[in-house]
Protein backbone atom coordinates (compact mmCIF):
# COMPACT_ATOMS: atom_id res chain seq x y z
CA UNK A 1 0.00 0.00 0.00
CA UNK A 2 2.57 2.22 1.15
CA UNK A 3 4.09 2.26 -2.55
CA UNK A 4 0.87 3.01 -4.29
CA UNK A 5 -0.74 5.67 -1.90
CA UNK A 6 -0.41 8.95 -3.56
CA UNK A 7 0.54 11.63 -1.26
CA UNK A 8 1.13 15.81 -1.68
CA UNK A 9 2.52 18.32 0.26
CA UNK A 10 -1.15 18.98 1.29
CA UNK A 11 -0.89 16.44 3.61
CA UNK A 12 1.40 17.74 5.66
CA UNK A 13 -0.76 20.36 6.37
CA UNK A 14 -3.75 17.78 7.51
CA UNK A 15 -1.30 15.39 8.72
CA UNK A 16 1.53 16.55 10.93
CA UNK A 17 2.36 18.71 13.70
CA UNK A 18 2.39 22.21 12.49
CA UNK A 19 6.12 22.42 13.85
CA UNK A 20 7.58 22.76 10.75
CA UNK A 21 6.71 24.52 7.44
CA UNK A 22 8.63 22.55 4.40
CA UNK A 23 8.99 24.00 1.44
CA UNK A 24 5.80 23.36 -1.47
CA UNK A 25 7.87 20.69 -3.19
CA UNK A 26 8.29 17.06 -2.33
CA UNK A 27 11.86 15.25 -3.49
CA UNK A 28 11.37 11.49 -3.88
CA UNK A 29 14.55 10.52 -5.13
CA UNK A 30 18.53 11.75 -5.13
CA UNK A 31 21.90 11.16 -6.62
CA UNK A 32 25.35 12.77 -5.78
CA UNK A 33 24.26 16.59 -5.44
CA UNK A 34 20.98 16.65 -6.79
CA UNK A 35 17.21 16.09 -5.87
CA UNK A 36 14.47 14.92 -8.11
CA UNK A 37 10.77 16.10 -7.08
CA UNK A 38 7.86 14.31 -7.10
CA UNK A 39 7.10 16.01 -10.94
CA UNK A 40 10.78 14.95 -11.93
CA UNK A 41 12.21 18.77 -11.73
CA UNK A 42 15.54 18.37 -11.00
CA UNK A 43 17.49 20.18 -8.01
CA UNK A 44 21.45 21.07 -7.07
CA UNK A 45 21.85 20.18 -3.58
CA UNK A 46 23.49 22.90 -1.22
CA UNK A 47 21.79 22.44 1.48
CA UNK A 48 22.83 18.94 2.14
CA UNK A 49 19.98 17.99 4.65
CA UNK A 50 21.79 20.46 6.53
CA UNK A 51 24.73 19.49 6.47
CA UNK A 52 24.43 15.62 6.85
CA UNK A 53 24.38 14.26 3.64
CA UNK A 54 28.29 14.43 3.79
CA UNK A 55 28.40 12.27 0.31
CA UNK A 56 25.47 13.41 -0.74
CA UNK A 57 22.69 11.25 -1.75
CA UNK A 58 22.38 7.18 -2.63
CA UNK A 59 26.21 7.12 -2.65
CA UNK A 60 26.68 3.53 -4.05
CA UNK A 61 29.28 2.51 -0.75
CA UNK A 62 26.70 3.44 1.74
CA UNK A 63 23.81 1.78 -0.24
CA UNK A 64 26.07 -1.00 -0.26
CA UNK A 65 26.88 -1.36 3.00
CA UNK A 66 23.41 -0.30 4.59
CA UNK A 67 22.12 -3.03 2.50
CA UNK A 68 24.86 -5.40 3.80
CA UNK A 69 23.89 -4.61 7.02
CA UNK A 70 20.17 -4.77 6.72
CA UNK A 71 20.50 -8.87 6.09
CA UNK A 72 22.73 -9.63 9.05
CA UNK A 73 21.71 -7.59 12.48
CA UNK A 74 19.70 -4.67 12.79
CA UNK A 75 19.11 -4.24 16.57
CA UNK A 76 20.16 -6.20 19.66
CA UNK A 77 19.74 -3.30 22.33
CA UNK A 78 22.85 -2.04 24.56
CA UNK A 79 22.86 -5.29 26.53
CA UNK A 80 24.94 -6.27 24.05
CA UNK A 81 27.18 -4.42 22.28
CA UNK A 82 27.68 -5.37 18.37
CA UNK A 83 30.55 -5.51 16.03
CA UNK A 84 29.50 -2.20 13.80
CA UNK A 85 29.64 -0.11 16.65
CA UNK A 86 32.88 -1.64 17.93
CA UNK A 87 34.88 -0.86 14.60
CA UNK A 88 33.44 2.77 14.66
CA UNK A 89 34.49 3.61 18.13
CA UNK A 90 38.07 1.98 17.50
CA UNK A 91 38.55 4.14 14.43
CA UNK A 92 37.29 7.26 15.86
CA UNK A 93 39.29 6.95 18.68
CA UNK A 94 42.11 6.00 16.63
CA UNK A 95 41.24 9.34 15.03
CA UNK A 96 40.90 12.12 17.46
CA UNK A 97 42.01 12.94 21.23
CA UNK A 98 39.64 10.75 22.29
CA UNK A 99 39.60 7.23 24.04
CA UNK A 100 36.13 6.41 24.72
CA UNK A 101 32.62 7.13 22.78
CA UNK A 102 29.32 7.48 23.57
CA UNK A 103 26.85 6.03 20.39
CA UNK A 104 23.58 8.20 20.17
CA UNK A 105 20.88 9.12 17.94
CA UNK A 106 20.90 12.62 16.96
CA UNK A 107 22.95 15.80 17.75
CA UNK A 108 20.64 16.95 20.51
CA UNK A 109 21.36 13.02 22.17
CA UNK A 110 25.16 14.12 22.10
CA UNK A 111 24.92 16.97 23.74
CA UNK A 112 22.53 15.99 26.43
CA UNK A 113 24.90 13.54 26.93
CA UNK A 114 27.39 16.06 26.89
CA UNK A 115 25.88 18.29 29.84
CA UNK A 116 25.03 15.05 31.47
CA UNK A 117 28.33 14.06 32.15
CA UNK A 118 30.53 17.23 32.37
CA UNK A 119 27.80 17.64 35.66
CA UNK A 120 28.10 14.09 36.63
CA UNK A 121 31.88 14.29 36.52
CA UNK A 122 32.30 17.70 38.55
CA UNK A 123 29.69 16.27 41.08
CA UNK A 124 31.59 13.21 41.64
CA UNK A 125 35.21 14.72 41.75
CA UNK A 126 34.08 18.47 43.28
CA UNK A 127 30.99 18.43 44.62
CA UNK A 128 27.23 19.33 43.64
CA UNK A 129 28.10 23.04 43.76
CA UNK A 130 30.11 22.67 40.86
CA UNK A 131 27.41 22.49 38.31
CA UNK A 132 27.11 25.93 36.43
CA UNK A 133 27.44 25.59 32.80
CA UNK A 134 28.23 28.38 30.30
CA UNK A 135 27.40 28.79 26.67
CA UNK A 136 28.19 31.18 23.85
CA UNK A 137 24.93 33.46 22.71
CA UNK A 138 23.44 32.60 19.67
CA UNK A 139 24.65 29.20 19.73
CA UNK A 140 22.83 25.98 18.91
CA UNK A 141 22.76 23.07 20.65
CA UNK A 142 19.39 21.18 19.80
CA UNK A 143 15.94 20.71 20.87
CA UNK A 144 15.98 18.80 24.10
CA UNK A 145 14.99 21.04 27.56
CA UNK A 146 18.28 20.81 28.44
CA UNK A 147 19.69 21.47 25.48
CA UNK A 148 17.79 24.51 24.83
CA UNK A 149 18.45 25.59 27.66
CA UNK A 150 21.84 25.52 26.96
CA UNK A 151 21.85 27.03 23.99
CA UNK A 152 21.81 30.95 23.13
CA UNK A 153 18.97 31.53 21.24
CA UNK A 154 16.22 32.27 23.80
CA UNK A 155 13.37 31.91 20.86
CA UNK A 156 14.04 28.32 21.30
CA UNK A 157 13.16 28.19 24.91
CA UNK A 158 10.24 30.77 25.59
CA UNK A 159 7.53 28.81 26.57
CA UNK A 160 8.64 25.89 27.80
CA UNK A 161 9.92 26.87 30.86
CA UNK A 162 11.18 27.09 33.36
CA UNK A 163 14.54 26.12 32.16
CA UNK A 164 16.98 24.64 33.53
CA UNK A 165 18.84 26.25 36.42
CA UNK A 166 23.01 26.77 36.27
CA UNK A 167 23.37 27.94 32.78
CA UNK A 168 24.47 31.30 31.26
CA UNK A 169 25.76 32.96 28.62
CA UNK A 170 28.43 35.10 26.93
CA UNK A 171 29.30 36.57 23.40
CA UNK A 172 31.18 34.45 21.22
CA UNK A 173 34.95 35.13 20.70
CA UNK A 174 35.15 37.32 23.61
CA UNK A 175 37.47 36.15 25.93
CA UNK A 176 37.24 38.94 28.40
CA UNK A 177 33.69 38.14 28.72
CA UNK A 178 34.16 34.82 29.36
CA UNK A 179 36.93 35.41 31.77
CA UNK A 180 34.59 37.53 33.87
CA UNK A 181 31.75 34.72 33.96
CA UNK A 182 33.42 31.48 34.98
CA UNK A 183 34.46 30.61 38.51
CA UNK A 184 35.12 27.64 40.41
CA UNK A 185 31.25 26.64 40.09
CA UNK A 186 31.93 26.36 36.81
CA UNK A 187 31.72 22.81 35.80
CA UNK A 188 31.86 23.04 31.84
CA UNK A 189 32.22 25.60 28.89
CA UNK A 190 30.83 24.10 25.69
CA UNK A 191 30.90 26.21 22.20
CA UNK A 192 31.01 25.41 18.78
CA UNK A 193 34.45 26.38 17.28
CA UNK A 194 32.57 27.15 13.96
CA UNK A 195 29.03 28.45 15.12
CA UNK A 196 26.43 27.08 12.31
CA UNK A 197 22.75 27.88 12.83
CA UNK A 198 24.15 31.57 14.51
CA UNK A 199 24.87 32.89 11.63
CA UNK A 200 28.46 30.37 9.96
CA UNK A 201 31.09 32.53 12.08
CA UNK A 202 34.44 30.54 13.01
CA UNK A 203 36.27 31.17 16.21
CA UNK A 204 39.73 32.62 16.17
CA UNK A 205 42.58 30.20 17.48
CA UNK A 206 43.11 32.76 19.63
CA UNK A 207 40.07 32.76 21.68
CA UNK A 208 39.82 28.78 21.49
CA UNK A 209 43.75 28.44 23.00
CA UNK A 210 42.02 30.87 26.03
CA UNK A 211 38.90 29.12 26.65
CA UNK A 212 41.32 26.48 27.04
CA UNK A 213 43.01 27.68 29.29
CA UNK A 214 40.46 29.41 31.32
CA UNK A 215 38.85 25.95 31.70
CA UNK A 216 42.08 24.48 33.30
CA UNK A 217 42.40 26.95 35.92
CA UNK A 218 39.10 26.82 36.86
CA UNK A 219 38.96 22.86 36.60
CA UNK A 220 36.15 23.40 33.95
CA UNK A 221 35.48 20.80 31.11
CA UNK A 222 35.77 22.02 27.76
CA UNK A 223 32.75 20.91 25.01
CA UNK A 224 32.91 21.04 21.53
CA UNK A 225 29.74 20.78 20.07
CA UNK A 226 30.84 19.68 16.26
CA UNK A 227 27.50 18.19 15.38
CA UNK A 228 27.45 20.51 12.30
CA UNK A 229 31.41 21.50 11.97
CA UNK A 230 32.55 18.16 12.41
CA UNK A 231 33.00 14.88 10.24
CA UNK A 232 34.75 16.80 7.17
CA UNK A 233 33.05 19.65 6.92
CA UNK A 234 36.05 22.55 7.47
CA UNK A 235 38.10 20.60 5.72
CA UNK A 236 39.93 18.89 8.35
CA UNK A 237 37.99 15.71 10.39
CA UNK A 238 37.12 17.56 13.45
CA UNK A 239 37.54 21.44 13.46
CA UNK A 240 39.28 21.65 16.75
CA UNK A 241 41.90 19.90 14.79
CA UNK A 242 42.65 23.66 13.02
CA UNK A 243 43.44 25.31 16.32
CA UNK A 244 45.13 22.36 17.93
CA UNK A 245 42.74 23.02 20.83
CA UNK A 246 41.61 20.13 22.53
CA UNK A 247 38.59 19.75 24.22
CA UNK A 248 37.29 17.44 26.69
CA UNK A 249 34.28 16.08 25.08
CA UNK A 250 33.29 16.59 21.91
CA UNK A 251 29.55 15.94 19.99
CA UNK A 252 29.55 14.41 16.24
CA UNK A 253 25.96 14.08 14.97
CA UNK A 254 24.75 14.82 10.87
CA UNK A 255 27.64 13.65 8.56
CA UNK A 256 28.96 11.01 10.13
CA UNK A 257 25.87 9.16 9.01
CA UNK A 258 26.02 9.97 5.50
CA UNK A 259 22.32 10.65 6.32
CA UNK A 260 21.18 7.70 8.84
CA UNK A 261 20.03 8.77 12.00
CA UNK A 262 23.29 8.26 14.57
CA UNK A 263 25.23 10.11 16.52
CA UNK A 264 28.33 10.56 18.78
CA UNK A 265 30.10 11.91 22.30
CA UNK A 266 33.93 11.67 22.36
CA UNK A 267 35.44 11.82 25.69
CA UNK A 268 38.45 10.86 27.98
CA UNK A 269 39.50 8.45 30.15
CA UNK A 270 39.59 11.13 32.72
CA UNK A 271 36.12 12.08 32.22
CA UNK A 272 34.12 8.79 31.15
CA UNK A 273 34.00 7.04 34.52
CA UNK A 274 31.44 9.65 35.66
CA UNK A 275 29.18 8.01 33.01
CA UNK A 276 29.03 4.24 35.20
CA UNK A 277 26.95 1.59 34.23
CA UNK A 278 23.09 2.40 34.80
CA UNK A 279 23.64 6.18 34.65
CA UNK A 280 22.46 6.75 31.12
CA UNK A 281 21.49 5.25 28.27
CA UNK A 282 20.04 5.26 24.83
CA UNK A 283 17.81 2.29 23.50
CA UNK A 284 18.84 2.61 19.32
CA UNK A 285 22.62 4.32 20.01
CA UNK A 286 25.30 2.23 19.04
CA UNK A 287 22.67 -0.11 17.20
CA UNK A 288 24.69 -2.09 13.95
CA UNK A 289 22.83 -0.48 10.91
CA UNK A 290 23.72 3.21 12.33
CA UNK A 291 27.28 2.09 12.68
CA UNK A 292 27.80 0.25 9.74
CA UNK A 293 26.89 2.83 7.78
CA UNK A 294 29.24 5.57 9.74
CA UNK A 295 32.37 3.49 10.00
CA UNK A 296 31.84 3.69 5.78
CA UNK A 297 31.27 7.09 5.84
CA UNK A 298 34.60 7.65 8.36
CA UNK A 299 36.58 5.41 5.93
CA UNK A 300 35.48 7.62 2.79
CA UNK A 301 36.12 10.84 4.43
CA UNK A 302 39.07 10.66 6.94
CA UNK A 303 41.20 10.68 3.74
CA UNK A 304 43.56 13.56 2.19
CA UNK A 305 41.78 12.81 -1.01
CA UNK A 306 38.29 14.16 0.32
CA UNK A 307 39.41 16.64 2.96
CA UNK A 308 42.07 18.23 0.47
CA UNK A 309 38.94 18.17 -1.82
CA UNK A 310 36.65 20.42 0.85
CA UNK A 311 39.53 23.01 0.84
CA UNK A 312 39.53 23.28 -3.09
CA UNK A 313 36.08 23.31 -2.87
CA UNK A 314 35.54 25.78 -0.94
CA UNK A 315 37.90 27.88 -2.44
CA UNK A 316 35.82 27.63 -5.73
CA UNK A 317 32.65 28.23 -4.23
CA UNK A 318 33.90 31.17 -2.14
CA UNK A 319 35.18 32.94 -4.86
CA UNK A 320 32.07 32.44 -6.70
CA UNK A 321 29.96 33.84 -4.00
CA UNK A 322 32.36 37.06 -3.91
CA UNK A 323 31.79 37.54 -7.49
CA UNK A 324 28.59 37.65 -7.25
CA UNK A 325 28.97 40.17 -3.96
CA UNK A 326 31.01 42.21 -6.43
CA UNK A 327 29.07 41.96 -9.53
CA UNK A 328 24.87 42.56 -7.69
CA UNK A 329 25.67 43.97 -4.14
CA UNK A 330 23.89 41.17 -2.37
CA UNK A 331 26.28 40.17 -0.04
CA UNK A 332 28.20 41.87 2.69
CA UNK A 333 30.57 39.61 3.26
CA UNK A 334 31.01 35.32 2.61
CA UNK A 335 32.69 33.70 5.48
CA UNK A 336 32.64 29.75 7.04
CA UNK A 337 35.07 27.30 6.77
CA UNK A 338 34.97 24.36 4.27
CA UNK A 339 31.99 23.64 3.25
CA UNK A 340 29.92 25.28 5.66
CA UNK A 341 29.84 28.56 3.83
CA UNK A 342 27.90 31.95 5.42
CA UNK A 343 26.78 34.35 2.47
CA UNK A 344 26.00 37.86 4.48
CA UNK A 345 23.41 39.68 3.24
CA UNK A 346 23.99 43.24 2.58
CA UNK A 347 22.08 46.38 4.74
CA UNK A 348 19.58 46.41 2.05
CA UNK A 349 18.66 43.07 1.73
CA UNK A 350 18.58 42.08 5.50
CA UNK A 351 16.11 39.34 6.91
CA UNK A 352 15.72 38.50 3.38
CA UNK A 353 17.32 34.56 3.83
CA UNK A 354 14.16 32.95 3.66
CA UNK A 355 12.93 35.03 -0.06
CA UNK A 356 16.61 33.84 -1.12
CA UNK A 357 15.80 29.85 -0.26
CA UNK A 358 12.33 30.66 -2.17
CA UNK A 359 14.17 32.33 -5.38
CA UNK A 360 16.80 29.95 -5.25
CA UNK A 361 14.46 26.67 -5.55
CA UNK A 362 12.80 28.38 -8.37
CA UNK A 363 15.54 28.61 -10.20
CA UNK A 364 16.38 24.60 -9.40
CA UNK A 365 18.78 24.79 -6.34
CA UNK A 366 18.52 24.03 -2.76
CA UNK A 367 20.51 26.41 -0.27
CA UNK A 368 19.82 27.30 3.75
CA UNK A 369 19.58 30.58 6.09
CA UNK A 370 21.58 30.96 9.32
CA UNK A 371 19.07 33.56 11.09
CA UNK A 372 17.27 36.18 8.40
CA UNK A 373 20.45 37.43 7.61
CA UNK A 374 22.59 34.70 6.16
CA UNK A 375 22.24 32.09 3.47
CA UNK A 376 24.05 29.21 4.26
CA UNK A 377 25.72 26.91 2.45
CA UNK A 378 26.38 23.29 3.13
CA UNK A 379 26.96 20.82 0.53
CA UNK A 380 27.70 16.84 0.30
CA UNK A 381 31.95 17.34 0.84
CA UNK A 382 32.68 15.23 -2.34
CA UNK A 383 29.97 17.97 -4.60
CA UNK A 384 31.40 17.67 -8.02
CA UNK A 385 33.06 21.24 -9.12
CA UNK A 386 30.87 21.52 -12.42
CA UNK A 387 27.32 20.94 -9.74
CA UNK A 388 29.42 23.79 -7.95
CA UNK A 389 29.85 26.26 -10.97
CA UNK A 390 25.84 25.35 -12.29
CA UNK A 391 25.08 25.82 -8.81
CA UNK A 392 26.58 29.61 -8.81
CA UNK A 393 24.93 30.23 -11.93
CA UNK A 394 21.32 28.94 -10.60
CA UNK A 395 22.10 31.45 -7.35
CA UNK A 396 22.96 33.87 -9.57
CA UNK A 397 19.45 33.95 -11.47
CA UNK A 398 17.73 33.90 -7.89
CA UNK A 399 19.82 37.05 -6.51
CA UNK A 400 18.84 38.86 -9.55
CA UNK A 401 15.49 38.67 -8.83
CA UNK A 402 15.75 39.50 -5.44
CA UNK A 403 17.79 42.76 -6.44
CA UNK A 404 15.40 44.10 -9.14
Amino acid sequence: MSQSMQVSRADFDRLMVPNYAPVDMIPVRGKGSRLWDQQGREYIDLAGGIAVNSLGHAHPELVEVLTEQAHKLWHVSNIMTNEPALRLASKLVAATFADRVLFVNSGAEANESAFKLARRWAHDNVGPDKHEIIACSNSFHGRTLFTVSVGGQPKYSQGFGPAIAGISHVPYNDIAALAAQISERTCAVVLEPLQGEGGVIPASTEYLQAVRELCDKHGALLIFDEVQSGMGRTGKLFAYMHSGVTPDILTSAKGIGGGFPIAAMLTTDRVAPALSVGSHGSTYGGNPLGCAVAERVLDIINTPQVLDGVAQRHALLTDGLRALADELGVFSSIRGQGLLVGAVLAERWRGQAGQVMQLAQQEGLLVLQAGADVVRLAPSLIIPEADIREALGRLRSALQKLAE
